[in-house]
């Protein structure tokens, strides 16, 4: 096995474990939960596998699933952020995204910002509009999607910074 592959295997299964373990157990307001579960599809090679990437966003989802009792619906947004990535890639880093010289786990860019922001923003809508299933609870949708992007994306960005390898 190379590198690549044992790092994405032990990044699944570490993100999927702090999730499980810590952010599962954090409820802010009643309403607030921090998902950084979703920087496994974040962090995914930008010339990695991509029917690899659908597989491991589907199994990562529905793993989530069976611990959240929540019936299908963390499988269905990592699916659909899964598969929208490259559109996001393309749309946060123009041309760069072209010749795949793309580090995320850099130093944060206001491209990088937007990828994350724009991932996560998209995997919570999706989350939360499948979690009501009613276009009636549109002001709750929002503010779940809202406040939550916003702690994930603050947990998402000190993950980064934590497991960033060190340049020397």
């Amino acid at each position: 096995m190379n590198s690549t592959l044992l790092v994405n295997i032990s990044r699944f299964i570490l993100l999927l474990a702090i999730q499980i373990i810590i952010f599962n157990n954090m409820n802010f307001l009643g309403f607030i939960i921090p998902l950084p579960y979703i920087l496994f599809i974040i962090l995914y090679p930008v010339n990695g596998n991509k029917s690899g990437l659908l597989i491991a966003s589907f199994l990562l989802g529905l793993i989530m699933d069976l611990f959240s009792n929540s019936g299908g619906i963390h499988a269905t947004a990592c699916l659909i952020l899964a598969f929208t990535r490259p559109s996001i890639f393309k749309f946060s880093f123009g041309v760069s995204y072209e010749y795949q010289t793309i580090k995320i786990n850099d130093v944060l860019t206001p491209e990088r910002f937007s990828f994350i922001l724009l991932s996560v923003v998209i995997h919570h809508v999706t989350l939360f509009l499948l979690e009501a299933f009613q276009i009636s609870f549109f002001w709750d949708i929002l503010t779940r999607t809202l406040l939550s992007a916003v702690f994930t994306i603050i947990s998402c960005i000190i993950i980064i910074y934590l497991i960033k390898p060190n340049k020397r």
